[in-house]
């Protein structure tokens, strides 16, 4: 069988019989046959000839779907956003899987194929409902921060992890990564301080006071600075409401320490604007004014701190 018979098949298996024009797709799903070819674009997919017959009943479903979708009151321009997103990362997705597949050999096996997607159809229904829910909560938080609990969030980044881990074995980036979590989780709670997570070469913890905060920040700076298997931190704290489900913590405060992190230098702490008013009347710390751009954020006030030895 050849290349192109196999690519049939499978086509078949997965997709149904195809035995419609794009004008026969549109008419059935009455939808208008230029929105049909917009979506159809947006998805990724290259331009179907007028008399190509490649479109099946499953199309029609999805088309009337969409054509649902839109007089419920979801804007048209809004559905060729998503249709874009989507089709962007079930690319990717697709990519992995046949990759996966072909893994060791000079060819995917087809006919291994149909009964796995079977099996990770479902799967991928079930992550995409949960980041549904992630999002839908973050967004949520996000505009009931108001009413949240104030806490004050920070971030410990540790520089240089990508490049450093490239060159280190498995056992080896085992180790350096438990030594990284090590020096976190001894000073963190010292100052009662809680670690919310920890991402690989970052960790978010929260605290109630600001001074707590600042005094976890700069031990954190000062163990990785005096450690040698380990590069320096940098550290992004803010102040605010935050609101808390399932262990982790959301909402705009989180969103600017971690937009601080990314901004700060090796080894230095920058601080919200109004966690560096907070801490200016303190004279265990010393802190410096910023006005940095954030990205999503615009001109934000920030400070520098350090200890004011």
């Amino acid at each position: 069988m050849s290349l192109a018979d196999d690519w049939r098949a499978l086509s078949r298996s997965l997709l149904g019989e195809p035995s419609l024009t794009p004008a026969d797709v549109a008419r059935v799903a009455r939808v208008d046959l230029e929105q049909a070819r917009r979506l159809w674009r947006a998805l990724g997919f290259p331009p179907v000839a007028d008399d190509d017959r490649v479109f099946t009943p499953a199309d029609v479903e999805t088309l009337a779907a969409v054509r649902d979708l839109v007089a419920g009151g979801t804007a048209p321009e809004v559905v060729v956003q998503l249709a874009r997103v989507i089709g962007q990362s079930l690319a990717r997705v697709a990519e992995a899987h046949v990759a996966a597949l072909s893994a060791g050999s000079t060819a995917p096996d087809v006919e291994a194929l149909v009964p796995r997607v079977a099996r990770l159809e479902p799967f991928l229904g079930y992550v995409w409902r949960r980041h549904l829910v992630a999002a839908l909560f973050r967004t949520s938080a996000a505009h009931a921060a108001s009413e949240g609990t104030r806490m004050v969030v920070g971030f410990a980044d540790l520089v240089g992890f990508t490049e450093i881990a490239a060159q280190l074995g498995s056992a080896e980036l085992s180790a350096f990564v438990e030594r990284f979590e090590a020096h976190a989780y001894e000073r963190i709670p010292a100052f009662g301080g809680r670690i919310v997570k920890t991402i690989g070469d970052e960790v978010m913890f929260a605290v109630a006071d600001g001074q707590s905060a600042a005094r976890i920040a700069l031990a954190l700076v000062a163990a990785y600075a005096a450690d040698a298997m380990l590069p320096d931190v940098r550290v992004g704290l803010a102040s605010g409401p935050t609101v808390a489900y399932e262990g982790d913590l959301f909402g705009s405060t989180v969103n600017l320490a971690s937009r601080l992190v990314a901004l700060a230098h090796p080894g230095t702490v920058l601080v919200s604007d109004e966690l560096g008013e907070e801490l200016a009347g303190d004279p265990a710390f010393a802190l410096r004014r910023l006005r940095p751009r954030l990205k999503g954020l615009g001109r934000v006030r920030a400070w520098v701190l350090r200890a004011n030895d």
